[in-house]
Parts: C-alpha cells; structure tokens; sequence
C-alpha cells in the first residue's frame, strides 16, 4: 500500500457512521480475463467484501460498466445478497429488498443498438482477437486478444460507424476495451446515487481502470479514493495490486469491527 495517509483514511472510513464502500469490479476484486465471464473475485477479496457487508452500517456496492446481468454472474450474486450492484456505469441497480431498479428502454434506442451492435460484429469478424460484447445500453469492442494492428483497425471502424449513426452515444476507453452507449450515466453518477439511498457519510472509492476516474474525481471530503496499480489518478490512496486491495479491504473491516465491539 503506498501513498501518504493510508492508515488515515483507514481509521477515517473505519469510524465514519454510515459507511458505502462502492468498488470497481474488474481490475480491482478480480483479474482481467481473456474471456470476460471468466471474472471472479479473488477468495481474500470476496472474504473481505463479506467482512464488511457484515457489519452494522456498512454498505458494500459494486459499481461496474458490466451489464446488470453479466455483473451479477460474474460477482456470484444471487437474491439474497446484501450486495449492491451498479451495472452499465450507473444506469441499472440491484438493491438488497427491491431487486432490479432499471430505466424505461426505448424502443428507437433499442433498435439502434441491435443495428450498430450487429454492423460491429460485421466490420470486425476478419480480426483475429477481437470480440463484441452485447451490453443492456450499448456494446464494448473488446481487443485484450488482438494484435496492436487489429486492435487499431477494430476500433477505427468501429468509431466510424458510431460517429456517423449515432454521435451522440458516450464513449469510453477502458483496458483493451471502447464502450459505446446510449446512456449517458457514468460511475460518478452511480456512486451519488448510491451515497443518497445510503445515507453514507463517507464513501470508499475503489477501481483500476480510467473509467473510475469519473468517480474518484466526484469524492466529497471525507470521502477516500483508492486506485489499484499506477497512475496517473485523482485516488487519495494507490496499492500495487488486488491482493493488496483485498488486504486494504479486510484491514478496514478489521478497524470498523473493532470500533464497534
């Protein structure tokens, strides 16, 4: 763990009333796979995570560009979770006692990105490593198994289509991986949302990747961003890997159970 303060932002966050530890998922509890439904936490992420749903005025979220779905197989979550989840960047929740909290699909959105969806797959499928991931709002272009020169071309193509049919989607880059979508909701967004039906008065941040800078950028005072690997990043604390994530996770629950014994 490196960065000054870290044991501050530790006690911090361990004696804060209501806490919501909102983590990345990818890159940040599990490694990056080839095969992206191949995703698990790590055991001494998934202990710490359920250390800290444990405890009283707690709140663990993951906040993922995952679809809802995908998010909820990959994370083992089934309806007895106390787990939240934020799925597509923020545009889709499950919450413990409601389930799934999703926006009205409409059916012009829908039938562009079944179209552009489809027009990627074609535009791509004489890459070798490339592959389109269908996502609720949009689809991702991932090129972890490409060659830099397909990656290169994939997502030229792939821009061109988006840019001439549909501008004013969001795009996002990511590790090995642009994002097209419809909506415009971002992990910023998902951790307000979070932190309001929460009642949080301080929120962990955690994540890897540029995405998660959104979120990190929005923390209030108080709150602590952590970034799993180097920078650059606007997190408050970095640790060189998951297992180092994991061990900063259970060093929390370990403080906050202590407090309150």
């Amino acid at each position: 763990m490196t960065g000054s303060g870290a044991d501050a932002a530790l006690d911090e966050l361990a004696a804060t009333p209501r806490l919501l530890a909102a983590l990345d998922f990818d890159g940040t509890l599990s490694p990056l796979e080839n095969e992206p439904m191949d995703a698990r936490m790590l055991p001494a992420a998934r202990d710490a995570v359920e250390a800290l749903v444990a405890l009283p005025d707690t709140f663990v979220a993951l906040v993922s560009g995952r679809s809802l779905t995908d998010l909820r197989v990959i994370a083992e979550h089934d309806d007895d979770s106390g787990i939240r989840l934020a799925g597509s960047h923020g545009a889709e929740f499950w919450i413990p006692g409601e389930g799934r909290v999703e926006p009205a699909d409409d059916a012009a959105d829908v039938e562009l990105r079944d179209r552009l969806r489809a027009d990627a797959e074609r535009v791509t499928s004489d890459l070798d490593g490339v592959w389109i991931e269908p996502k609720t709002f949009g689809f991702g272009v991932h090129t972890r198994r490409a060659d830099p020169a397909a990656a290169h071309t994939a997502n030229r193509r792939v821009d061109r289509i988006v840019a001439a049919e549909a501008p004013h989607w969001r795009r996002r880059t990511g590790h090995n991986i642009v994002e097209f979508s419809f909506r415009h909701e971002g992990k910023d967004s998902a951790v307000a949302a979070l932190r309001e039906r929460t009642r949080a008065t301080a929120v962990l941040f955690a994540g890897d990747d540029v995405t998660d800078e959104d979120a990190l950028r929005s923390l209030a005072a108080g709150d602590v961003g952590v970034h799993v690997g180097t920078g650059p990043t606007a997190a408050r604390v970095l640790v060189a890997d998951i297992p180092a994530m994991a061990e900063f996770l259970a060093d929390l629950a370990r403080r906050r159970a202590a407090l309150r014994a």
